[in-house]
């Protein structure tokens, strides 16, 4: 077997017939009928089903074609890792970051991968819930996640900083003239909060919690600008990481007492290549504070040269 056959394979399942296939792949039919055949032959199974409508992989064949479909993409890792050594990494680079964490450190770290590897397609989202981050980790769709630390914290994620939570107040405040504002002090405050599965809405929960508070939800919105936006006109305070409070409203927001923080992680695949080791390097080199907080999740900062991923997150 080889990987061509492989690859022509995987062109006959997704366009559905040889002439398509030869089409896509830019080769003559008969070619691609040959390797066909021959894989077959070779493997002593029938992986395409011939139909009125074209070639349907067959049971056997649908198996068959997840591991070629993983062996192509490890080949093409493999041929980026090369490259790499010659500053031409090309491809896209997939990275999901939790919603306002890392939002000052992130730019600053992708615009010096991008110097370094200009051929680089870089494609970042953000995502509020660790529930479907871990989902998107499960079907291999991260090359690597940007997020908080929690209960189920792998022990080879890398461990980036902290990030300090500060309380945003409508202007006019009467707390706005402290430094720094109790916990206690919002306990009659309406609170304009994140979707129910947002981690930073767990955040908020637990530091009430911690404080004895039960929060009075004015509004729930799924954005950390938004929730910004909308405690500065007044609709009521807001708990965000301080590097995801928008430029223009500094002057509005206030460290709280106890201090609150979350540990920042990154989780790379488990066959991480340049990209993301690089991205992870570049990363390193930002500034990170390092807070203590009795709100912020165990872990235990990870200095290995490993650049093993999480269990979850399996290209």
């Amino acid at each position: 077997m080889s990987l061509r056959q492989f690859e022509y394979a995987l062109a006959v399942a997704e366009e559905g017939s040889v002439t398509a296939a030869a089409e896509a792949l830019h080769v003559a039919q008969p070619s691609v009928s040959q390797q066909i055949r021959g894989l077959e032959r070779e493997l002593g199974v029938e992986l395409f089903a011939r139909t009125p409508t074209g070639l349907v992989p067959t049971v056997v064949g649908r198996v068959f074609l997840r591991e070629a479909q993983s062996a192509v993409n490890a080949a093409r890792r493999a041929r980026a890792a090369a490259r790499a050594g010659a500053d031409e990494l090309v491809g896209e680079l997939v990275v999901a970051v939790q919603m306002g964490f890392g939002t000052r450190q992130l730019p600053g770290a992708l615009s010096a991968l991008r110097r370094r590897f200009p051929r680089l397609e870089v494609t970042v989202f953000e995502e509020p819930s660790s529930a479907e981050l871990e989902r998107l980790g499960r079907r291999g769709a991260l090359d690597l996640a940007l997020m908080a630390a929690c209960e189920r914290t792998p022990a080879d994620a890398h461990h980036l900083g902290d990030e300090e939570f500060v309380v945003v107040l409508g202007a006019g405040h009467p707390l706005l003239g402290a430094d720094r504002v109790a916990l206690r002090d919002l306990a009659r405050e309406p609170w304009v909060r994140f979707d129910r599965d947002s981690a930073l809405d767990g955040v908020l929960l637990e530091v009430l919690r911690e404080n004895e508070m039960t929060p009075a939800t004015a509004a729930r919105v799924s954005q950390t600008a938004t929730a910004v936006r909308w405690a500065a006109h007044g609709l009521g305070v807001t708990l965000v990481p301080a590097s995801a409070v928008p430029h223009g409203h500094e002057h509005l927001v206030r460290p709280v007492s106890p201090a609150v923080s979350q540990p920042v992680i990154a989780v790379l695949r488990n066959d991480a290549g340049p990209a993301e080791t690089t991205l992870l390097a570049f990363l390193r080199q930002e500034t990170w504070p390092e807070i203590l907080s009795p709100f912020a999740c165990a872990l235990e900062a990870e200095d290995t040269a490993s650049m093993k991923s999480a269990e979850f997150l399996v290209r």
